[in-house]
């Protein structure tokens, strides 16, 4: 399972040594992410995409909620209320909740990529007074490690929280 650490970091310099310590301590470069304010050049820095940046994941969820309980309700009606003439099965209910999925997952996703992350909202205003937030995926295992390693050869950098990436019952 992985852990998600945010670290705020007071500039790009900054966030260049603290990067290139992690990859020392084997922490792989795709595996870090950066988010500054727009405009700023990160260089060689890895920027969030817009899995991270967005709430992308989030709308498709709900958008998928929605969509499947929407094409359950349309099948219903189809087999228990069809029109005059026809005899669908249980197979137009499966149909129509697959379809209202499919559909729910893309105009959830489709909105959601407008929103910024619910997550990030904490750190805006610090992305706006020119700090970089860095973002690390890392093995539970690893958590204190990495932690004491940003902690002991970067004192300007701010720990901010960590959140589990993955559930731990898929």
């Amino acid at each position: 399972m992985k852990r998600r650490l945010y670290f705020l970091l007071p500039d790009v310099e900054s966030a260049t040594r603290t990067a290139n310590d992690l990859l020392l301590a084997r922490v792989e470069d795709r595996h870090m992410h950066f988010l500054a304010r727009r405009g700023t050049d990160l260089g060689e820095l890895h920027e969030a995409s817009y899995l991270i940046k967005t709430d992308l994941m989030r709308g498709a969820g709900i958008g998928l909620f929605f969509g499947v309980l929407g094409g359950v309700v349309l099948g219903y009606l189809i087999v228990n209320h069809p029109p005059e003439g026809t005899h669908p099965g249980l197979a137009a209910a499966v149909i129509a909740a697959i379809v209202g999925a499919l559909l729910g997952v893309w105009m959830g996703s489709m909105a959601a990529t407008a929103v910024p992350n619910s997550r990030l909202k904490q750190f805006g205003q610090d992305i706006d007074r020119g700090k970089v937030l860095m973002i690390v995926d890392v093995p539970y295992e690893k958590v204190d490690r990495i932690r004491d390693i940003v902690a002991a050869r970067h004192p300007e950098v701010v720990a901010t929280s960590q959140e589990t990436r993955y559930p731990a019952f898929p």
